[in-house]
């Protein structure tokens, strides 16, 4: 099976697939139309992304394309209706980055309560600045709330009550058991804007999420509470947020996805809301641990395996 990987992938990964008999080819930098033309002239049957879209021109030029495998948990940046229209599966990774994305968006809350990066970059500046950072609120009995109680919503919440944080969640589910494991509380998303202290956003991305968190949402939260976003980029407003933490309307944010991104590493990024006091940004790591890629990969491995083998293609997302 002819296999093409547009993105990283880890070593024990690739090694799998050969044993496998894969005839596997790896380009982390394809995008746009280097990657049509790659799954073009690679005559693919298994196409293999991350963050790299798949559009319907690549679609198209994927005359030999079976199956597509976002090597994740989201899959909004591939157009899996298209997708299914020409009979090619689309399946991803649920739950294998949980506690890679939980770990950062802690880190995130963490850092910024204590104003962690505001420290470091004045002690680079040789600025001796004790009593201006010595007046952090704490994370203890702070009220945390979850938007979206998934996999990674599931994983923050853990570590939340290690730290004995009040627990709060919104999400179109009911989640009964973990309401009984963690003693979280299901509330309107209203109510939980004005209540928590950190809100931390894990929903997935597309029309429906895009700018949930705007002008209005921002407006009725505690002029000391914190945002974190380490889901997709268009589910908060930025334009909105920078000025929300500018004007004091709330006390900061961690982001760690954009509204627009890099196509490539290494590439300029002047998005403003980076450039805001107060406002904590990272490189869209969330899933980037070692711990969390070898976990993709061997699922990835799963997941085509089952397919050589004539089974259906586990986590499957447009079966119809």
């Amino acid at each position: 099976m002819k296999v093409l990987i547009a993105d990283k992938f880890e070593k024990p990964g690739l090694e799998k697939l050969n044993e496998l008999g894969c005839a596997v080819t790896l380009d982390a930098d394809l995008s746009g139309e280097s990657l049509r033309d790659a799954v073009r002239d690679s005559e693919a049957q298994v196409l293999v992304v991350r963050s790299t879209k798949v559009t319907p021109e690549i679609l198209e030029a994927g005359k030999h394309l079976e199956l597509i495998i976002r090597a994740g948990a989201g899959y909004d940046t591939i157009d899996f209706k298209a997708a299914a229209e020409r009979g090619i599966r689309v399946c991803n990774c649920p739950g294998k980055n949980s506690v890679a994305v939980a770990e950062l968006a802690f880190g995130l809350m963490l850092a910024l309560d204590r104003r962690i990066v505001d420290n470091t970059v004045d002690l680079r500046n040789a600025v001796w600045a004790k009593k201006e950072y010595g007046k952090a609120r704490g994370i203890k009995g702070r009220t945390l709330g979850i938007v979206g109680l998934g996999r990674i919503g599931y994983e923050i919440a853990r570590r939340a009550a290690a730290f004995e944080m009040k627990l709060l969640y919104s999400d179109v589910i009911d989640q009964k058991e973990m309401e009984r494991e963690l003693g979280i509380r299901k509330v309107p998303l209203e109510q939980l804007l004005t209540e928590a202290d950190f809100i931390t956003l894990h929903v997935p991305g597309g029309e429906q999420t895009r700018h949930m968190i705007g002008e209005a949402q921002l407006a009725m939260m505690k002029p000391t509470a914190f945002v974190i976003n380490c889901s997709r980029g268009g589910v908060v407003d930025e334009k909105a947020l920078a000025a929300a933490v500018e004007s004091g309307t709330m006390a900061g944010a961690g982001l760690d996805v954009y509204e627009i991104e890099p196509l490539a590493t290494g590439k300029e990024f002047n998005d403003p809301v980076v450039n805001t006091k107060g406002v904590y940004g990272t490189h869209h790591i969330g899933a980037s641990t070692e711990q969390a890629q070898l976990a993709v990969a061997d699922e990835v491995v799963r997941i085509i395996e089952t397919k050589m083998k004539g089974g259906d293609p586990p986590n499957c997302v447009n079966r119809a």
